[in-house]
């Protein structure tokens, strides 16, 4: 029986197909940062809604979604949490009545903070031996392939 390679190495490797390799990235970075949050009792999913909501306060839920890349299912269990916890608070849209708008509390950018402290060393692991050109230019081409294949 044939064993298949470690990550790094043959079709796992340099070899491989450049979706695969992007999936088997992801896939190590994301358990990477699972175990980075899990002091704090925090997922991966959770953090991307944090940091969402720092960067675009009054986001609804169905735009924390999109922008969280997560389920509307999914983000609205992770909003009833965080909003039970604390983190977040929820005002009506001023125009849109029925639409809620997401911030986040003191506790909130708190718990961010935290977060941001835990995942710092994962940061500086995926960009360990880039250079500041390099991180950019990555930095470009990731944040093009999400640009390009969401408007297919």
């Amino acid at each position: 029986m044939m064993r298949p390679p470690p990550a790094g190495q043959g079709k796992r490797g340099e070899q491989g197909y450049l979706a695969y390799l992007l999936r088997q990235a992801h896939a190590a970075a994301r358990l990477t940062m699972e175990r980075a949050l899990a002091e704090l009792s925090v997922t991966s999913p959770q953090f991307a809604v944090l940091t969402m909501l720092r960067a675009y306060p009054g986001l609804s839920g169905a735009d924390v979604a999109r922008v969280a890349l997560l389920t509307p299912q999914t983000v609205g269990v992770i909003i009833r949490n965080l909003e039970r916890d604390g983190a977040i608070r929820k005002t009506p849209h001023p125009i849109h009545g029925r639409v809620l708008q997401w911030t986040l509390t003191r506790r909130g950018v708190t718990l961010l903070d935290k977060c941001r402290r835990h995942v710092q060393s994962v940061e500086r692991r995926l960009a360990a031996g880039l250079t500041a050109k390099t991180q950019v230019a990555v930095r470009r081409w990731l944040a093009s392939i999400a640009s390009e294949f969401q408007q297919v």
